[in-house]
């Protein structure tokens, strides 16, 4: 069942979901509105590479820019973002996150992110910026789109996997 405004005020004020910042601005329909964070973390360019996601440190690969005032993606260009919001889901509720409309129609693309029942942390975003030149972000801007689902019964294992709490932008793990 996709829980809507009225749902999900309701599990903030019974602070079973918790949102922080919360701001009741960023309260849609059916969804919130989670916003970009003042980091990106960007690839590093080196065409010669190859990388071995199962053997190789990470660092090797990307770097982490914070404290922006802004955020440039160039065309075709793949970058991680963060959310503000802090979210800490309930152990019957997972939700699903999606780029909003405005920012697809410019050209940017997100594949769908999960957010498990029990998940802690700040939402990692994986972002492609699909149009043929550069396009500005400016953060604090509703970037994305939370849609939260109830289970049809508590969740017994709930997340407790290797993003849980994380803040601001994650790197991804070996696999």
């Amino acid at each position: 069942m996709l829980l809507t405004d009225y749902d999900i005020e309701n599990l903030i004020k019974n602070g079973r979901l918790k949102i922080e910042p919360f701001d009741i601005e960023i309260v849609r329909e059916n969804g919130i509105d989670a916003r970009l964070a003042d980091e990106v973390a960007r690839h590093k360019e080196d065409k010669d590479l190859i990388f071995d996601p199962y053997n190789d440190d990470i660092s090797k690969v990307f770097i982490i820019e914070k404290g922006l005032k802004e955020i440039i993606l160039k065309p075709k260009e793949q970058v991680l973002l963060s959310t503000i919001e802090r979210i800490e889901m309930p152990d019957d509720v997972a939700a699903l996150v999606e780029l909003r409309s405005t920012w697809a129609r410019h050209g940017l693309s997100m594949p769908p992110t999960v957010i498990d029942a029990g998940f802690k942390g700040t939402v990692t975003l994986e972002v492609v910026n699909n149009a043929p030149y550069a396009i500005k972000l400016l953060p604090g801007s509703r970037f994305a789109h939370i849609i939260f689902i109830k289970a049809s019964n508590r969740v017994i294992k709930t997340y407790n996997g290797r993003y849980q709490d994380q803040k601001g932008v994650q790197l991804p793990k070996k696999p």
